[in-house]
Order: structure tokens, then sequence, then C-alpha cells
């Protein structure tokens, strides 16, 4: 009977952390940025100054695919824009960045959801299957 409860409790915590949060918003490369501008705003965000966490968009990273600049920029992006608290003004990457109500990770197969304050990457998610 354990196992059942540690079951049930695993996939309660895995659907809790795959819930769209009330509020929530997302910091996206903007469609029609030049590439050359993007790879910049790309460049700062993943640097010390921009602060994102862009290990997960390396070419061993959970996140490297899809290998496009816009992916890679839009999950950059995001991250400076969550640790900023989705503070106005932490999306704009020189215009080339927009924030978006629409939960971005639903195209694609890497989930990034805030809890308690830290970042969680979720890979395998029943939203997605």
């Amino acid at each position: 009977m354990r196992p059942l409860w540690v079951a049930a409790w695993a996939c309660a915590l895995v659907l809790a952390w795959c819930a769209r949060p009330a509020g929530a918003a997302w910091c996206i490369a903007r469609s029609g940025a030049s590439e050359k501008t993007l790879q910049r705003a790309l460049d700062y965000a993943c640097s010390p100054a921009g602060s994102a966490d862009c290990a997960p968009i390396m070419p061993s990273g959970l996140c490297y695919l899809p290998n496009t600049l816009a992916a890679h920029a839009s999950y950059a992006f995001n991250s400076v824009f969550q640790r900023a608290r989705e503070a106005p003004g932490a999306c704009d990457f020189a215009g080339t960045a927009t924030v978006t109500l629409t939960d971005p990770s639903l195209q694609s197969r890497c989930l990034v959801y805030k809890i308690t304050g830290f970042w969680c990457l979720i890979i395998s998610c029943p939203v997605l299957s």
C-alpha cells in the first residue's frame, strides 16, 4: 500500500508543478527581430551582467533543442525576466523581446516553472504527452 501512496504523492507534485500559475508572464524573443540584434541580446543575457542561467541551452543542455536563435534567446530572456520577478522593463533586450501570457513551454519539451522563488526544470510532464 505504501508504494501506491508514494506514487500518488509524486504524481500530485508533478501535476502541481505543471499547472500554470495564475497571472504568470514570460519574456520571449520578438518575432521579426533581426538575427544580429537578437544574437547580441542573447550574448548580453547570458553574460554575467545579464545573469541568465544559460547552461540548459548549451549543446549538452536539456533545453538545447530546438536549436534556434529565437528559442535560445527566449529561454535566456525569460531567465533574466523571472530572476527580476517580472519587473517592468526587464523584458526589452534592445527591443528584441516581448512579454506573453501564453506559456511558451507548451510548444517545447522543456518546461520551466517558478517554485518558491527558485526555478525548477521539469523534463517529462503529463501536459505535454
